[in-house]
């Protein structure tokens, strides 16, 4: 539930405070927009150096940049603040308050004491709970009920400093880590406005975490994505939840990557060799499954390497000799 204050945002932005925004990925997008639509000075945008992706290695912007572009707002990308110039650019944009959003680089303290108000930094968790790089992820892997978003004054350490407010949603069944995100992105637009607009008037008194209480989360990798079929399959359809879009959860067969795009657990259905794929009649709307620890996982939809998702039907329409098969566990 958002709080009173929402109705006195207007009146916050009109103060015409000089706001530095910070962020790089689609999540932080919604965030940035709403400062503008309120009328907050942005005076300038902080986003990552551009990537060369693909197989022709072009250049290609972050979504913040392609906003903030958009919007006709000053751009800069350094690659680090280690640098004293990197610092003394920031200086010179004389921001009130410096907001950030999944920027990508940890701010030193002479970046931190740059603001009259400090800066203020939007984690997609309840913090303490999942500090760290892939909060939405490992709020699925562990199989959260609810989720949300803090809204903290940054310190030194990492996502450790003190919280204005915090925001929770639920987390659905069908949740991945990119719709969840997508989600969570939307609240924490409308609580920073929130937040800002109570900050400036002394209006929220910030709470310390407690250190006790803290869980974190890393970064995933490529491989992490692998299944292994003996572990339990709540265990196996979590992950393949958390690990969507990226890096993916998949499995070997005939020497290609298959990924499991989506999925459904049926506990107790097991009755063959683990990895083993078996016909489901559509039970559940799937058309197949694979024998887990304890289970077998639905396959609704899956990509197989080199090709385009498609539904579980549609593969099987093209590989009829896949039930029954015995897919490789990491």
């Amino acid at each position: 539930m958002l709080s009173k204050f929402f109705d006195v945002t207007i009146a916050g932005g009109r103060l015409r405070l000089r706001v530095v925004f910070m962020g790089t990925p689609d999540f932080a997008v919604p965030s940035l927009e709403h400062l503008i639509l309120n009328q907050y000075q942005v005076v300038a945008v902080y986003t990552m150096p551009d990537k060369t992706m693909g197989r022709g290695r072009s250049l290609a912007s972050s979504p913040v940049k392609r906003a903030a572009i958009n919007w006709k707002l000053p751009v800069v990308q350094p690659v680090s603040f280690k640098e004293a110039e990197a610092v003394a650019q920031l200086a010179d944009f004389q921001a009130d308050v410096i907001v950030v959003a999944a920027f990508g680089q940890i701010l030193p303290q002479s970046v931190l004491g740059l603001p009259t108000y400090g800066c203020i930094n939007i984690h997609p968790s309840l913090l303490p709970e999942f500090r760290g790089a892939s909060p939405v992820a490992a709020a699925i892997l562990a199989g959260s009920e609810f989720t949300g978003v803090s809204i903290m004054l940054m310190d030194r350490g990492l996502d450790t400093g003190p919280v204005l407010a915090r925001a929770h949603i639920p987390v659905s069944a069908r949740d991945t880590t990119g719709s969840l995100t997508a989600k969570l992105s939307l609240i924490a637009a409308q609580l920073l406005l929130e937040v800002l607009s109570g900050w400036f008037r002394g209006e929220f008194s910030p709470q310390h975490q407690d250190n006790t209480e803290a869980t974190y989360s890393g970064e995933f990798l490529k491989q992490d994505g692998e299944i292994d079929w003996s572990l339990p399959v709540e265990d196996i359809w979590r992950r393949v939840r958390a690990l969507h879009p990226w890096p993916g959860c998949y499995t070997r067969w005939q020497g290609r990557q298959l990924k499991i795009v989506e999925a459904v657990p049926l506990p107790g259905e097991r009755t063959l060799e683990v990895g083993q794929v078996v016909t489901l009649n559509k039970k559940e709307g799937a058309e197949f499954g694979v024998n887990t620890g304890d289970g077998v996982l639905g396959i609704l939809r899956v990509q197989l390497e080199g090709k385009q998702v498609m539904s579980a039907a549609d593969f099987l329409r093209g590989q009829r000799q896949f039930i029954g098969a015995i897919l490789s566990s990491s």
